[in-house]
């Protein structure tokens, strides 16, 4: 391959695993205000359910933790996969703010005029799951608690801040 193939295919490269590692802070201050109340209500139809599958597979890793359950290496590494996925969906799903709008939310009109704190928190979420998934890959049992554990406090840190109690 030709020097200037290979300098354009890096350039190509670089721009794409740019955009890609970039994408949560890029989407941190691409807040729109909803349109109309219908449109607010779908959004927090959405934000539940999303928040409803993250609570569904941290529950179980909860369980283990506090040792309610035995840990299961298969299950702590699915379930915390899925909240790495699900976590990196919520900078779609909370950049609509709903709050002109008097809908049914369990969030704070907070996290709209901290957005930018609510993101880290988000990604906060998102590598804590891809570590306790590093754990499980590495087979550190004796890890997996602490693990757990710092996920759960992601979980928290932003329940502290932007959920109505």
């Amino acid at each position: 391959m030709k020097t200037s193939s290979l300098l354009l295919l890096a350039a190509g490269c670089s721009l794409v695993l740019g955009s890609v590692c970039l994408a949560p802070q890029a989407l941190a201050s691409e807040v729109r205000q909803a349109s109309s109340e219908k449109q607010a209500e779908t959004a927090v139809t959405f934000r539940q359910s999303l928040l409803q599958l993250v609570r569904s597979n941290m529950g179980p890793l909860g369980a283990m933790a506090k040792g309610n359950i035995p840990m299961d290496a298969e299950v702590i590494g699915t379930n915390s996969k899925r909240i790495e996925f699900l976590a990196d969906m919520m900078h779609d799903y909370f950049s609509l703010d709903t709050s002109a709008f008097p809908v049914e939310t369990g969030a704070k009109d907070e996290i709209w005029q901290n957005h930018a704190d609510f993101t880290r928190k988000v990604n906060d979420m998102v590598s804590a799951a891809a570590d306790l998934q590093t754990l499980v890959a590495n087979n550190q049992e004796g890890d997996f608690r602490k693990g757990i554990g710092a996920l759960g406090a992601t979980c928290k840190a932003c329940h502290d801040d932007y959920k109505k109690d």
